[in-house]
């Protein structure tokens, strides 16, 4: 035992996490803690293998370093607009020892992108000390004062136990954005996927953090509540959200790969999952229900039928529910071939069924696989695994 303990105690390197919202896609990746400490929901399938533990606060200081140390190095190959000359790179990573390459590799990257955000992983970096936090990024504003974006996923549950003094003192530090998993605002939904929190909490974790001052990106997953409380998941978590008024509304439809829980509750009977159709029924009722709120609507990640889903409220709401009928008016037929169309990636808007190649492209795919509007919803289910 003292061994493994005194193991934790030293650097092995630089690390990153297995995943990121997609808005952070040019942000650096900073590794806090590893994993869920939570890692019960039947809806996940990250982390479900792995134990969650604490990166020591002086690892992760050791990686700020390094990235540090690296961005200093392109800058200073750098020419007057910012490029550098490809064999200026190669003669640097030809010097790297083996270890370094990987860190200069992320640091090439995050140069390339910008520089102008940074993303703390993994699943709930706040649930560390505040002062520990605290002092990671005050260090990260020290080593890269440029930078516009800090931000991080956290769960309602730690938030909510959080000060109001230590959250003000981590967005004084740098902390300005949070990505926050609501999923849904129905207490029945929470409970049978094992959210591990309420609605309540969820709306007092939310409204925390906008009193910070600290933006909020609130996720939302669509279908979560299955057939039976489709109705009440929509209602409940538009409520929830016109109390919190978050910053941003990220719509994240469900997917039910093989191996999560959920997916043996579907197995079972326990859980009916809604088909496409049904489930922009679901996004019409919730929509209709924000009120009195000003957050960006996102649609951004192939799992959602509609990447049209999006705009501030409440002046893209008339919209919003105009497009969702649009769609709800076409034939089967019709709907199943948008459906499928953007799910190959050939359609993202419903003036795409219009273009006569893509069109037939789809049509074409959905005669060699047998999809009709009657089978639709399986094959689709089977598509959207290959997504998450």
């Amino acid at each position: 035992m003292p061994k493994q303990n005194k193991d934790k105690d030293i650097y092995h390197g630089f690390e990153q996490g297995p995943i990121r919202p997609p808005s952070e896609a040019h942000s650096l990746l900073v590794r806090v803690t590893r994993n869920c400490p939570w890692n019960r929901c039947t809806f996940c399938h990250v982390y479900k293998e792995s134990r969650f533990s604490v990166r020591p606060e002086s690892h992760v200081i050791e990686d700020i370093e390094g990235i540090h140390r690296h961005v200093d190095t392109l800058k200073e190959l750098a020419d007057e607009s910012g490029s550098i000359l490809r064999r200026d790179i190669s003669a640097v990573v030809q010097d790297l020892a083996p270890h370094e390459h990987d860190l200069f590799s992320v640091a090439l990257n995050w140069y390339a992108g910008g520089m102008s955000s940074i993303f703390l992983q993994d699943a709930n970096s706040l649930i560390i000390k505040p002062d520990s936090l605290i002092r990671i990024l005050v260090h990260l504003r020290r080593r890269f004062p440029w930078v516009e974006r800090i931000t991080s996923y956290a769960r309602a549950h730690t938030v909510a136990r959080i000060s109001d003094d230590h959250l003000r003192e981590m967005r004084a530090a740098g902390l300005n954005r949070l990505h926050m998993g609501l999923e849904s605002g129905a207490d029945s939904v929470l409970q049978m996927v094992r959210k591990g929190v309420d609605k309540q909490t969820q709306v007092k974790a939310g409204r925390k953090v906008k009193k910070a001052g600290i933006e909020l990106s609130e996720y939302v997953m669509p279908g979560l509540g299955g057939k039976a409380l489709s109705r009440e998941h929509a209602l409940e978590t538009a409520d929830a959200l016109n109390q919190i008024d978050p910053d941003f509304i990220r719509l994240r439809s469900l997917a039910i790969p093989q191996g999560i829980p959920l997916a043996e509750d579907q197995r079972s009977g326990r859980f009916v999952k809604l088909g496409d159709t049904d489930t922009v029924r679901e996004i019409r009722l919730f929509v209709a229900t924000l009120d009195g709120i000003t957050s960006m609507i996102a649609s951004d990640h192939i799992l959602n039928l509609f990447a049209e889903v999006e705009g501030r409220l409440p002046e893209a709401k008339a919209g919003i529910l105009a497009l969702l009928d649009r769609f709800l008016d076409l034939p089967d037929e019709e709907q199943c071939r948008f459906q499928v169309g953007r799910r190959m990636g050939l359609f993202t808007r419903l003036e795409d069924m219009q273009r006569p190649k893509r069109r037939a492209k789809v049509d074409a795919f959905c005669t060699h696989h047998g999809i009709t509007a009657d089978n639709v919803d399986h094959i689709i289910a089977q598509m959207m695994t290959r997504f998450i």
